[in-house]
């Protein structure tokens, strides 16, 4: 049993029609009994993965709220050496092996977010080693996860894929050595990552404490201009910039942020800016101000998130933070949007005393991250919220 989604909206023009009825033709004779794929049978460039798929990167994301409500019906574990478990919403979990030692360990996956099957690979990879440098550790090596539509898509689809990530995993100075497939009815991929971390030295998201200043290193939208781009609404630059952000790994900063010394971190991904903000704030019990005009964004992502351009997962988000934001009247639906965009491959989001912030920012320009900012502080003020200004 197959079936055939179609998806028609307000931008929909005469040309998608047509490329879908073609995509429909071919998706329907590979249905055929014995029917397969041969290599090489398509070309892969033109092949674009964004349409094999009902979600793009991190905003396919599980809602939060549904979420939670299934991990806190969830035992805890009681093994002394996890350090950092599921209770603080951390980004990679935490093994203790000796005094000196301890095991990192994340897993990350996700459908495609554009369209070039090597990009693909090389984001996705990119997005996984992020949760391993927002808690301070240094990758070890890689196992891939990947799903993939073998009667939809040519095998060298999946070569470029593997052959991204594996690009993205030598830059990062590890290897992919195995991982695990299994035949789906849309791409999947992602890595899971090991690495190790000094025990005294881990960066959790829980550590914030009252005068912190909150640093962003990436800037935001990348959920909006995903969206467009699988709407066809973006230039060849504004793609090029939009790849370029999302494979850009967060190394840098978090080698920076180790040697200034910061007291928490984390990453900027499927939840939202504000969606992991609150997750810092309540495992520090801590709440924050943020200066809405300082959040720095990708170019033309207002505008069109003005045109209706929102990822459903960015919707989700305003929905969830809404009962721990308290935004200015002047902060515009739009604004309050950009800051819940569902991000892939974001930034890190670091809370670093106020006294060493400058030796932060000083570096991160130093290293190359020139777009590093300030958008707001953390206050003492328990429980936890968030308060948006202009």
């Amino acid at each position: 049993m197959w079936t055939i989604r179609f998806s028609v909206g307000r931008y929909t023009t005469a040309e998608d029609i047509d490329r879908a009825v073609a995509d429909t033709v071919r998706v329907v004779k590979k249905m055929r009994p014995g029917t397969t794929t041969p290599a090489g049978s398509t070309d892969t460039a033109n092949v674009r993965l964004t349409q094999y798929t009902h979600g793009l990167g991190c905003a396919c994301k599980l809602r939060p709220q549904l979420l939670e409500d299934v991990l806190k019906k969830m035992p805890m574990p009681t093994d002394t050496n996890i350090l950092i478990g599921t209770d603080t919403s951390d980004d990679a979990a935490v093994y203790q092996i000796d005094e000196r030692t301890a095991i990192v360990q994340t897993v990350d996956f996700f459908t495609p977010i554009v369209d070039d099957a090597f990009h693909f690979g090389a984001i996705a990879a990119a997005n996984s080693l992020s949760d391993i440098y927002a808690m301070g550790g240094k990758p070890l090596f890689a196992l891939n996860v990947v799903g993939f539509p073998s009667n939809r898509l040519p095998m060298e689809v999946l070569q470029e894929i593997l052959k991204g990530a594996r690009s993205k995993a030598h830059e990062a100075g590890i290897a992919i050595i195995g991982g695990h497939t299994v035949d789906d009815t849309e791409p999947k991929y992602g890595l899971a990552v090991t690495g190790i971390v000094d025990p005294g030295r881990i960066v959790t998201n829980c550590g914030a404490k009252p005068g912190d200043l909150l640093v962003l290193t990436k800037p935001l939208g990348t959920g909006i201009l995903s969206t467009a781009l699988k709407q066809g609404r973006l230039g060849d630059g504004q793609k090029d910039l939009l790849v370029e952000t999302m494979m850009e790994l967060n190394r840098v900063a978090a080698e920076a942020m180790l040697e200034v010394g910061v007291n928490a971190c984390t990453d900027i991904t499927g939840f939202g800016l504000l969606g992991h903000l609150m997750e810092m704030m309540n495992g520090s019990q801590m709440s924050a101000v943020i200066e809405a005009g300082t959040v720095p964004f990708l170019p033309e992502v207002t505008e069109l998130a003005a045109a209706g351009v929102i990822p459903g997962g960015t919707n989700d988000n305003l929905n969830h933070t809404s009962a721990f934001v308290q935004y200015d009247d002047k902060v515009s639906r739009i604004k309050r949007l950009l800051l819940n965009d569902a991000q892939t491959s974001g930034g890190l989001l670091i809370s670093v005393p106020e006294s060493r912030a400058q030796s932060l920012l000083s570096l991160l320009a130093d290293t190359g991250i020139k777009v590093a900012t300030v958008i707001g502080k953390v206050t003492p003020d328990d429980p936890p919220k968030i308060e948006v200004r202009v």
